[in-house]
């Protein structure tokens, strides 16, 4: 097989409320942050494993996360992750930035 392929679905549980922003350019951007649980796999006490998703949009797709993307709400992503590192208040942030995304 020739190629690659970049593509993500993420099913989830938003955690927290969308932080809008937009940059000097004047480019829009949404961060939040999205748990996924995956009850095949327990910890020790039993639980099933929670992992949490640092998500960035951008642009229209930012726009669109402001207004309908609220804590506690279940959302589909889908899309190609592109790794994104931030420097701010002198601690270093990873968010994985859905390029082309669609969320629903």
């Amino acid at each position: 097989m020739a190629g690659s392929v970049n593509k993500v679905i993420l099913v989830g549980n938003v955690g927290r409320d969308v932080e809008f922003r937009s940059t000097q350019g004047g480019t829009n951007l949404a961060k939040f942050s999205l748990a996924t649980t995956d009850r095949r796999f327990k910890d020790e006490n039993g639980n099933p494993r929670t992992e949490w998703h640092n998500i960035v949009a951008w642009g229209k797709l930012a726009e669109f996360c402001e207004r309908w993307v609220k804590k506690g709400r279940n959302l589909y992503i889908e899309g190609s992750i592109r790794p994104c590192i931030f420097y701010q208040d002198g601690k270093f942030d990873v968010f994985a930035y859905i390029g082309r995304g669609v969320i629903h």
